[in-house]
């Protein structure tokens, strides 16, 4: 199966502080046909005005990424954890049994540009924790780096409790970049900005997504004024699921 999903046929929302686009249900968008992608069941894409954020509120049984592309983000939660991320930056925060969490823009004036992922974790009822990790955005021109993996694999990945890696790629126009990867697995590739190519399956514009499985190998390009990727590769096994208040 390939699929490609395109900018224009996620679901919008706008307010006088935030806009998102929902690549999966959420929130008051439903569609029973697409809540989840293996393990992978929110995928948002927000921007958050200077100054405002998503006040505190309760989470459990998720493993929750935000990755910061432009802009600043900052953590708190009811563990005692706070951080603020920017660009090159990754946090994570296993819910497990329950937490209370606020992310919010603590910049006045300058919007923050982030997308936030929750994976449902292979394990239940663990013991909520958070960190944040550092990558250096140089490394990802012309190759797949991982951000995110279960065993934190790679200089600044973050860990996380699934069969999960994320990778982002930064690719000039022309360059090209591969993936491998097993037939059984899901893959979720996003292009943050640009254009790039996927060979064998089409192109991709800012805001589009595709959903595959059935491939071995990946094999990407930069289109006209260069593009960033996101991918997600997967296991496609059954994780342990949410909670009502994930």
């Amino acid at each position: 199966m390939q699929a490609i999903i395109r900018n224009e046929d996620r679901n919008h929302r706008e307010s006088d502080w935030l806009k998102s686009s929902f690549s999966f249900s959420f929130g008051e968008y439903y569609d029973e046909a697409n809540r989840s992608f293996g393990p992978l069941c929110v995928f948002n894409e927000d921007v958050i005005a200077g100054g405002r954020g998503f006040g505190a509120h309760p989470h459990r049984e998720m493993e929750i990424v935000s990755i910061v592309l432009s802009g600043r983000l900052k953590h708190e939660d009811s563990a005692g954890n706070t951080a603020v991320t920017t660009y090159g930056g990754v946090q994570r925060m296993t819910a497990g049994t329950g937490i209370v969490h606020s992310e919010v823009n603590p910049d006045p004036e300058e919007p923050v540009h982030l997308l936030q992922i929750w994976i449902m974790p292979q394990t239940r009822r663990l013991e909520p924790s958070y960190e944040t990790s550092v990558f250096d955005p140089r490394s990802a021109r012309g190759q797949l780096l991982p951000i995110v993996s279960r065993d934190a694999a790679g200089p600044g990945a973050a860990g996380i409790h699934q069969d999960v890696t994320i990778y982002l790629t930064v690719l000039d126009e022309g360059m090209e970049a591969e993936h491998f990867t097993r037939e059984e697995r899901l893959l979720h590739l996003f292009a943050i900005d640009g254009e790039a190519e996927v060979a064998g399956i089409g192109a991709l514009a800012k805001g589009d997504a595709l959903r595959a499985d059935g491939l071995s190998k990946l094999s990407l390009k930069g289109g006209a004024g260069g593009t960033r990727l996101l991918l997600i590769d997967m296991g496609a096994g059954s994780p342990a699921g949410g909670g009502e208040d994930a």
